[in-house]
């Protein structure tokens, strides 16, 4: 499915290196004015009321990992791909430690180290994404399941 891509001035809105556009934002804060989702993928501990658009859930207390990080990343990969034709965003409550984390395991799904990934969506959506050690560790996580050859530890 190809539609019409996000506008890059909408807030909340990054570029990947490949070009995919995608939107971090915080549940507490409202939806933004302008166009809505194709997709949303909520890191959220409860069940979100379900949006117009289609959505995924990915079980994810704040400040922490997600509950089962495997089905996230699966869930996170078909996300980054969508979003190469379709408007995805990524939401957690206050749209910095989750989705930042998210997002930075999406870079990782570019080719990124899990450093560069972190200091790349700092520089690029948010000071503070991925707020904790843990968050930290689960984009290290990513790259060892997404790299040839490596194994989750």
């Amino acid at each position: 499915m190809l539609t019409e891509q996000w506008n890059t001035d909408t807030p909340g809105v990054v570029r990947l290196p490949s070009g995919r556009l995608i939107r971090g934002r915080g549940l507490r804060h409202g939806l933004p004015e302008g166009r809505t989702p194709t997709l949303a993928v909520h890191l959220t501990d409860h069940r979100p009321p379900e949006p117009p658009w289609e959505s995924l859930w990915v079980p994810w207390r704040d400040f922490w990992l997600p509950t089962d990080p495997d089905e996230a990343m699966r869930t996170l990969r078909l996300a980054y791909e969508r979003a190469a034709g379709e408007r995805v965003e990524v939401c957690c409550g206050g749209g910095v430690g989750r989705t930042g984390t998210a997002l930075s395991a999406m870079c990782v799904f570019e080719g990124m180290a899990p450093g560069e990934a972190v200091a790349w969506m700092r520089r690029n959506y948010h000071s503070r994404a991925v707020e904790v050690p843990w968050q930290r560790r689960f984009i290290r996580r990513v790259f060892a399941a997404d790299t040839p050859g490596s194994r989750p530890s």
